[in-house]
């Protein structure tokens, strides 16, 4: 790989978290997608992470268009290496992309405006969903409590397949 830099978008903080621990980890600076733009040179190796809604990794079509992507990773409120699948088809990637998924965290409080709206409908959803089911897991039992405590489940060890990847 030649990657000259983590890119990211981060709407609550949890994936600008993930980029400056994977940034720290494999010695490449971290920007924001504004910031880079003015830093990063266009069509430049980068590894990109945004937040995820609706199975779509936010700024990546923006970041497709600006740069060569070798590392897609997407933060979400589902556990570490779930949800590929569905990212995977909702925002078109190839399977030839590297793709991963980090669990983040919540924090109501931090969202504004229509995020703020969307994701107070998707938590009465989510937390009917889960608590109808009849056996819960403990992914089940994260996702409500971030739900409805908020926290970060934001770990370097997450980061151990999107490393192991760039090492190679």
């Amino acid at each position: 790989m030649n990657t000259k830099a983590i890119v990211y978008t981060s709407n609550t903080g949890y994936t600008a978290e993930y980029a400056k621990i994977l940034g720290e980890k494999a010695g490449l600076p971290v920007y924001s997608l504004d910031e880079a733009e003015k830093n990063v040179p266009e069509k430049s190796e980068i590894i990109y992470l945004g937040w995820v809604m609706a199975f779509r990794i936010q700024g990546y079509e923006k970041a497709a268009k600006l740069y060569n992507i070798a590392v897609l990773c997407g933060v979400c409120l589902g556990t570490t290496g779930s949800l590929i699948g569905e990212i995977r088809k909702a925002q078109k990637v190839d399977e030839s992309m590297p793709l991963f998924t980090l669990q983040g965290g919540f924090d109501m409080n931090k969202l504004r405006g229509v995020n703020k709206f969307i994701m107070k409908i998707m938590k009465k959803i989510l937390t009917n969903q889960i608590t109808a089911k009849d056996e819960q897991t403990d992914d089940d039992r994260t996702i409500l409590r971030l739900l409805n405590e908020g926290g970060s489940c934001v770990r370097e060890e997450n980061l151990s397949p999107v490393l192991d990847l760039i090492k190679e």
